[in-house]
């Protein structure tokens, strides 16, 4: 009995036979919309945005790494599409082959891929909220919480989602109307066995390769500097084009490792020929996974290096602050004094030695700064009124230090770190201004002091006692200060620290609810000149005594004291936020190239099946087999994991070198700490490989 099939059934079931390559792009392309959905979920939450500082380090970080991990997710999507597109073309070729015209296989065939493109993103899209719900309550529950990380979304992240998706269904329709212009019948037929082998460069490939990289690195780091000493501008957003020959020179590196390896065959050409050989002829799609996981990986590195940085350098400090209780604040405030502080330390059991306290005044300082123009431009100005300083008599730091500061009339000492790489120096100054009296010392850059607790945003410096009391004369309350500094005899009492802390911050009125970044004297010179100041209507330049627990409160309040044992205890759930942010972006990278890899070798170890088959037929040895899947699957794990984790290390390194021209004690234990977070990375991605290989020889029957 003879039975009628017609065209739709018959493409019913050419696509029930193709349901593997199905899976697979949906499961590539699920991926990559939810890690893309879920990164611009987290990135662009308000609990994320409140706390990285606009303009910061820590957010150009984030974004930074954001566009790596948008690129490995497009070249990723665009192989899956590729990869079962490979696969589709046999049955287009078989509908072509008995009369099908393209007119009428074009409906079908854009309904399967707009479907599949279209529910995979939309599921991805909406599995990214949970993921990041899941794994941001999962840090909280086991490693710190605190009131900064309440998550919430903001749901206009949205829109980066829709761009990515519509570009995947994009490439979709485009790849198939591509397919369907092809006028070879047997050529659409066989495409799924064709291989794919790139043009076979010299070995001169590799090295060129990781001179590029170097290079980009370079001139992209050092392009801001280039701008500014050369042309007197600031960077322009385009700048970053100088990065790009890191994106040639991945490839060259990746197209080396594809067609020749890293290890020489002239004695043995025939060793590992096999394994070499499958990955050459497959070298296209071998090559871009390859520069995905690069990416991938470096971008988790970096994301991960930003632990160690922030911790070691913060530890470090911690445990060498010579005084366990350090604060300032205006001479105008009803802050407690001594005898409060001794009662309030009696109550917790504790006593009090080496206390020391001096005075201060707050100047005018005068300096260089750069005058905005247009176009970017700007020019090196001397404005005589500058910013707020902190000043001190020889007599007040000695009383507060312990240090000689001996002062020539008529000049001043800048108070910096014991490393000088301290940022909030001046050595332009020419003068000093008493903001009530508007009386000017003259002065000029003498040298250094050294004293950690008083270096922070504000310029600290030290005057001649007989040029302190000149220039200091006629200052009102608002302009003074008072300094405190003093030991626990003992071990100190976290429950004393956080009550003083406490009545501390109560004790200040409106007034000193100041960013550490609001400078009073920049605000009088603006509004004299009748301009708006710049953080009068800045958000992220205010802060609230509401918040006082808060990150951004403890961050940047101007006058957040230096309690050693509270800063110690709270400084990994005041930094919650920023560390498990860089911890998901890592988690998400390293995951993602794993996936890549164990993918990229099922494909190349499934699709030559015939290759171990027929070397089985020829009697090669279960062991030589699984050399061969063994070395398939490290070419594929080792070089973009080397690549990444080592080009971020020296990337890590010239960044820390570049920001003050030099590496502190600090930084070369944080780069130690990096080598042993690699060391960990490097045995996360073992296991995976391990893991791949025992899943290859399992499905190949070895």
């Amino acid at each position: 009995m003879s039975q009628t099939i017609n065209m739709k059934q018959m493409e019913q079931k050419l696509q029930k036979a193709d349901r593997k390559q199905s899976r697979l792009y949906l499961f590539c392309n699920f991926t990559a919309l939810a890690i893309i959905s879920a990164y611009s979920a987290l990135m662009l939450s308000p609990t994320v945005q409140r706390v990285f500082p606009e303009g910061g380090d820590s957010r150009k970080q984030m974004y930074m790494i954001f566009v790596m991990t948008l690129a490995g997710c497009v070249v990723f999507t665009i192989y899956a599409l590729g990869l079962f597109f490979r696969h589709k073309s046999g049955q287009l070729g078989i509908l072509m082959a008995i009369g099908t015209s393209r007119r009428r296989l074009a409906p079908g065939l854009f309904r399967e891929v707009m479907l599949l493109s279209g529910m995979s993103a939309i599921a991805g899209t909406i599995a990214g909220f949970p993921f990041v719900w899941i794994i941001w309550h999962g840090f909280r529950l086991i490693l710190v919480d605190s009131s900064d990380m309440a998550l919430t979304f903001d749901f206009r992240c949205l829109f980066i989602s829709l761009l990515f998706m519509l570009l995947v269904v994009g490439f979709a329709c485009l790849t198939a109307w591509r397919y369907l212009k092809k006028t070879n019948i047997m050529e659409v037929i066989r495409e799924e066995h064709i291989n794919e082998p790139v043009k076979e460069p010299g070995r001169w490939c590799g090295p060129v390769g990781f001179l590029l990289i170097l290079a980009g690195a370079v001139l992209g780091y050092g392009a801001p500097w280039a701008f500014q000493a050369w042309f007197h501008m600031y960077s322009p957003p385009w700048a970053g084009v100088f990065y790009a020959p890191v994106f040639p020179g991945l490839y060259m590196v990746m197209l080396h490792t594809v067609v020749h390896g890293w290890r020489r065959h002239k004695r043995n050409p025939y060793k590992n020929i096999i394994s070499r050989s499958m990955m050459k002829f497959q070298g296209r799609q071998t090559v871009n996974n390859l520069l995905v996981v690069t990416l991938l990986i470096a971008g988790g590195c970096f994301a991960v290096f930003y632990l160690p940085a922030n911790g070691v350098s913060m530890m470090m400090r911690y445990a060498s602050q010579p005084y366990d209780y350090f604060y300032k604040y205006q001479a105008d405030q009803d802050v407690p004094e001594r005898d409060e502080v001794e009662a309030l330390g009696k109550e917790y059991g504790l006593t009090f030695q080496e206390w020391g306290e001096c005075v201060y005044v707050s100047l005018g300082i005068g300096g260089s700064t750069d005058i905005e123009e247009e176009g970017m431009r700007f020019r090196v100005e001397y404005v005589p009124m500058l910013n707020e300083a902190r000043v001190l008599s020889e007599d007040a730091y000695r009383t507060l230090t312990g240090q000689e500061a001996d002062v020539e009339p008529g000049t001043y000492l800048s108070v910096t770190n014991q490393e000088e790489t301290s940022l909030s120096v001046n050595q332009s100054a020419r003068e000093f201004t008493n903001m009530v009296t508007r009386t000017q010392l003259d002065t000029e850059f003498a040298g250094y002091l050294h004293y950690d607790l008083l270096v922070d945003d504000m310029y600290c410096c030290v005057l001649d006692n007989d040029d302190y009391d000149r220039i200091a004369e006629g200052l009102t309350d608002e302009w003074k200060g008072r300094i405190v500094q003093f030991n626990v005899d003992g071990k100190d009492s976290y429950a004393f620290a956080k009550a003083f802390y406490n009545r501390f911050v109560a004790s200040f009125d409106e007034t000193c609810e100041r960013h550490r970044h609001y400078d009073r004297v920049s605000k009088i010179r603006y509004d004299e000149a009748g301009e708006e100041y710049w953080a009068d209507t800045f958000d992220a330049a205010t802060v609230s005594y509401e918040n006082s627990d808060s990150f951004m409160f403890r961050q940047f309040w101007v006058y957040q004291p230096d309690f050693r044992i509270l800063d110690q205890n709270d400084y990994l759930r005041n930094m919650s936020v920023l560390f498990m942010m860089f911890l998901f972006i890592f988690l998400v990278c390293l995951v993602t190239a794993q996936v890549v890899c164990y993918t990229r070798c099922q494909s190349i170890a499934l699709n030559n099946r015939y290759v171990f088959d027929d070397l089985r037929k020829l009697g090669a040895s279960p062991a030589f087999l699984d050399k061969e899947v063994r070395s398939q699957c490290a070419n594929v794990f080792r070089v973009p994991s080397l690549v990444g984790m080592s080009g971020m290390f020296l990337l890590f390194t010239m960044i820390l070198y570049a920001n003050d021209g030099r590496i502190t004690r600090a930084e070369w234990i944080t780069m130690g700490v990096c080598l042993a977070v690699l060391a960990l990375i490097g045995v996360m991605i073992y296991g995976v490989y391990r893991g791949s290989v025992r899943a290859i020889k399992g499905r190949l029957g070895i």
